[in-house]
């Protein structure tokens, strides 16, 4: 895959963002801000319109920029914890001009142990770390590209549901405690649709 192909990717997850964009803001609202669905929206968008024109075929390059967008344009604590992941899967593709599956495997690695290096967040606190660790152990654990996308799906949507079973111990949920059972991580719930919307299915 060469980086040109990246937008088809990009476009399906900003038109998902955009049809969970209130929803976002309803699970938001519970104990943040209630902006997730417009930051989240706005991040996505804005990455789209910068892809659209952008030349850069080295893949790290590429997403060091897709990070610095996203972080710009998603004025929020999740904001700038994506932004974490790319820079990860920057890091992971430096150099790279034509990627594979196991390259990009390798990189939605690096940029889950970048969130969680950074945050400090781990399985179980919950965040989007809860959806999106199980959804990339899940699609490393194929060499089918359809196939890895669809355990990867399935496994985002079950860590994303347990969320409701925890009590957040990050960012302002964190202040509510107990009140937060009950209720599903908006962190977790953008997991999901990012992986749901890469599947396309």
């Amino acid at each position: 895959m060469k980086t040109k192909e990246c937008i088809q990717y990009f476009e399906r997850i900003k038109t998902e963002i955009h049809k969970n964009s209130a929803k976002l803001v309803e699970l938001d609202q519970a104990f943040g801000d209630g902006d997730l669905g417009i930051s989240m929206d706005q991040g996505f968008s804005s990455v789209v319109e910068f892809i659209k024109s952008c030349e850069e075929e080295d893949f790290g390059k590429y997403f060091m920029q897709v990070s610095k967008t996203f972080n710009e344009s998603a004025p929020s604590s999740l904001g700038t914890i994506i932004s974490f992941g790319f820079m990860g899967m920057a890091k992971s593709m430096k150099g790279i001009t034509d990627a594979k599956l196991s390259d990009f495997q390798e990189a939605f690695k690096k940029g889950l142990e970048n969130i969680k290096e950074k945050t400090g967040a781990k399985v179980g606190d919950k965040t989007i770390i809860d959806s999106l660790e199980p959804a990339v152990n899940a699609f490393c654990g194929s060499g089918n590209q359809k196939e890895a996308l669809h355990f990867a799906n399935e496994a985002a949507k079950n860590g994303m549901e347990e969320t409701s079973k925890l009590i957040a111990v990050h960012g302002r949920a964190a202040y509510h405690k107990e009140k937060t059972l009950g209720h599903i991580d908006g962190g977790a719930y953008v997991s999901y649709i990012i992986f749901k919307a890469l599947l396309n299915d």
